[in-house]
């Protein structure tokens, strides 16, 4: 069997569904790691037994999460019902992974101030998004131009997780930086496009509805990356995001310059945006639209106080 075929497949499928890059590629991983389980013998020769097998081995020799076993178990249902076609059948005596109760990450307001302190940059300010606006990391570097409002105090955080769209505070204290950074994008995508660059990709069929808006100013990247990328495809040199590893180690370090002792990472700033929030009297529900939370408990793991409700919302970053 060829597995670089079967992803393919896997991966042309997902386009259809218009999953999110990150699903397609964790999706992509699980497909690897099942055919491989099962001595690369295709899918299609394989079943319920060889699903129930390969999920407990996850729980039982590599002692997944319950969350990670959730999604091993959603990318093969995925690759049986629209690759494979023919949808897995209810599949019974799975060995559940553990589901660890673990608080979340949480820094002071002194310590979270401390980490900015020992931030530059770009870098900085988009640490500060995460912290100021709830952001999770992958929605902050594909923030796109057109997706933040100055005038309004406003972001809105397109497909989020779950696919769902949000709107979010941009911080007082950073619309200046914010501005500059969008007038200093807009100049690096007009130097690029009249070097013959500056293309960008654009989601779902837009991009052939409105095949001008591939190098428009307004769906640009707010953080983009420093060099373009040549699209195997077609060969255009594309503005691409940051990668979410620069902003992953800019964060990391500040940490230990900063002196912190916990483990800091960027999902502590936004853990530590929905705890300062419920601190200072913002109603739990306000809170939970601001993060993108499907359900209320999940936002609950973030307070064992009472509703105090409240009339605004104000960023944590602006309050001293």
């Amino acid at each position: 069997m060829s597995t670089p075929t079967l992803l393919e497949e896997v991966r042309d499928r997902a386009a259809l569904r218009r999953f999110s890059p990150r699903t397609v590629q964790a999706y992509s991983r699980w497909v690897v790691a099942y055919v491989r389980y099962c001595g690369m013998v295709h899918p299609r020769d394989l079943g319920a037994d060889a699903v129930r097998e390969f999920l407990t081995h996850l729980a039982r020799d590599r002692q997944v999460a319950a969350s990670t076993q959730h999604q091993a178990l959603a990318a093969v249902q995925f690759l049986y019902r629209d690759v494979v076609g023919t949808p897995l059948p209810a599949v019974s005596g799975i060995m559940p992974a553990r589901r660890p109760v673990v608080l979340p990450n949480v820094l002071s307001r002194g310590e979270v101030q401390g980490l900015l302190a020992a931030m530059h940059g770009v870098p900085q300010l988009m640490a500060m998004l995460l912290y100021g606006a709830g952001l999770r990391l992958q929605e902050c570097c594909r923030l796109r131009l057109r997706d933040v409002d100055v005038s309004h105090g406003e972001i809105r955080v397109r497909q989020g997780n779950g696919a769902r769209d949000r709107v979010t505070m941009l911080p007082t204290s950073v619309r200046e930086r914010v501005e500059a950074q969008v007038a200093a994008v807009r100049r690096l995508t007009l130097q690029r496009s009249l070097a013959g660059g500056g293309y960008l990709e654009l989601p779902g069929e837009f991009a052939a509805q409105s095949p001008h808006a591939v190098r428009g100013w307004t769906w640009s990247w707010l953080f983009p990356a420093r060099r373009e990328v040549v699209h195997v495809g077609t060969g255009q040199r594309r503005t691409v995001p940051v990668h979410h590893t620069v902003l992953q180690k800019a964060v990391r370090s500040a940490g230990v310059r900063a002196g912190i002792v916990q483990r800091v990472g960027c999902h502590t700033l936004r853990h530590s945006f929905a705890t300062h929030l419920l601190e200072s009297g913002q109603d739990i529900r306000t809170v939970q639209a601001l993060l993108g939370h499907r359900d209320v408990s999940t936002t609950m793991v973030y307070t064992q106080v009472l509703n105090r409700g409240g009339v605004g919302v104000r960023s944590p970053l602006d309050v001293g």
